[in-house]
């Protein structure tokens, strides 16, 4: 397929009907029988239509449960509940996989991921691309390791830190997998396996895995988790991970990771990593951790394929204070934003084009920040500030919070609320809450899945 064709099929406008008019107006949920959808056969023999073939959908959220341990699947554009899947476990996270087609349950206490087909996804035919609709579906495949804990996505890729277990003397490992993997129930996963524990983190990017080292000597406190000091460069051959270099800059306490399309950022305690792909070797620069940051350690990292800033949370432990920077690796700079937030965050997310970065915090509120040039410098602002709830925030279920995912294929975010028990549409370009799904329960947690669309494109030379 030429490029010229490519980026016809990704201009292809995405419907957008929705939910509700606008403001007050409430959508109530209707549990329905799952969706039935023929099979669709995938060969070419059967298929006379090589054409595109393009879905028109808003997406689907995956909405954890706070009191239940299930997850249920939400249509958006006809606000509808699909269908509820019991979990295993109690004690659940919920992420996305690296394509948005599964929900991922991960039970770090259990040492289990699992998965949740949404029901929607692309292939690539070669000569076009196809779209699928089906009903969502409990998937069969599960990925097994010691303490699963960072899930990190990228390109098509995620990659699964397993911590290991000091107690038991289980070393930590790392395994990337793509949708495919999923769909094809792939046991055989590329895979990094150390011979430590460590709680780590991996960045994927094609075939190398820039993940972290912990040196053997390295102490801690019984039951504390070890923290890395340093980055190493892993390349893949013969579906194993092996070291092919090792960053020479050391970067303390190291937690928290992000990329976009040309630099890989890790947070140390006395500034961040940056790592960035020269020919066949990585290259490594240090921005030191400026004043202002009172004694805080960046320990979370928030990047965009196409943003030239990360933004970095320097935080206490436990996160009930927090400070936001904005990274250029480009300049070698880091500095405060302007806005910071007056209550605790609970949640962030750059929007699906990267120029804007969305802070929910536990008052009730969507701090949206926009990235403006000035003098050549990018400067990040706050826009707008959404009231997202009209209850006490004092009532919150003990355990809980407000929860934000953004949509991948247009200019939304959603934000569920565990004591209206209902999640809020918000279309980003007009600042404005346009829709109210109820719900019959406590959402905890809630994720986009779909098909996405490509952001405006970049040059990356």
């Amino acid at each position: 397929m030429t490029n010229s064709f490519q980026l016809k099929l990704l201009a292809a406008a995405i419907g957008t009907i929705l939910l509700t008019g606008c403001g007050d107006a409430e959508t109530t949920i209707i549990e329905q029988d799952p969706i039935e959808v023929p099979d669709d056969d995938h060969s070419d023999d059967d298929d006379h239509d090589h054409g595109e073939h393009t879905i028109e959908s808003m997406g689907r959220l995956a909405v954890l449960s706070g009191e239940s341990a299930s997850v249920t699947i939400l249509d958006i554009e006809h606000s509808e509940a699909l269908d509820s899947f019991a979990l295993i476990h109690e004690s659940n996270s919920l992420a996305a996989s690296a394509d948005l087609r599964y929900a991922v349950i991960a039970s770090r206490g259990q040492d289990y991921l699992g998965f949740i087909d949404s029901g929607l996804w692309r292939e690539d035919h070669g000569d076009h691309l196809h779209d699928y609709e089906q009903a969502p579906a409990m998937s069969d495949f599960e990925s097994s390791g010691s303490r699963p804990t960072h899930l990190v996505n990228h390109d098509g890729q995620m990659a699964v830190f397993y911590d290991g277990d000091a107690d038991s003397g289980t070393p930590a490992a790392v395994q990337v997998l793509t949708d495919l993997d999923i769909s094809n129930e792939n046991s055989d996963l590329p895979t990094l396996n150390y011979t430590i524990n460590m709680h780590g983190v991996a960045e994927p990017r094609g075939e190398h895995l820039l993940s972290t080292i912990r040196r053997d000597d390295a102490e801690s406190t019984s039951g504390a988790k070890i923290l890395p000091d340093q980055v190493g460069v892993y390349h893949l051959h013969d579906g194993e991970y092996e070291l092919e270099q090792t960053l020479e800059l050391t970067c303390p306490d190291l937690h928290g990771a992000a990329q976009n399309h040309e630099f890989v950022v890790f947070g140390c305690s006395d500034g961040v990593l940056v790592a960035h792909q020269h020919d066949d070797e990585y290259e490594a620069e240090k921005i030191a951790n400026i004043d202002g940051l009172e004694g805080l350690r960046i320990g979370t990292i928030y990047g965009h394929e196409d943003s030239e800033t990360f933004i970095g949370i320097a935080s206490a432990h436990g996160g009930s204070h927090a400070i936001l920077t904005a990274i250029n690796p480009e300049e070698n700079e880091m500095e405060l934003l302007e806005w910071q937030p007056e209550a605790s965050p609970v949640a962030y997310a750059f929007s699906h084009g990267g120029e804007q970065f969305l802070v929910l915090d536990s008052a009730g509120f969507l701090n949206i920040l926009s990235g403006h040039e000035h003098d050549g410098h990018m400067h990040w602002e706050l826009e707008t500030q959404l009231d997202i709830t009209e209850e006490d925030v004092a009532n919150m279920p003990e355990g809980m919070n407000f929860s934000l995912t953004v949509a991948q294929n247009g200019h939304y975010a959603y934000v569920s609320d565990p004591i209206a028990q209902h999640v809020l549409q918000i279309h980003l370009e007009d600042m404005e809450i346009e829709g109210d799904i109820e719900l019959d329960f406590a959402p905890s947690k809630i994720t986009w899945l779909g098909i996405a669309e490509e952001a405006e494109e970049h040059n990356h030379d």
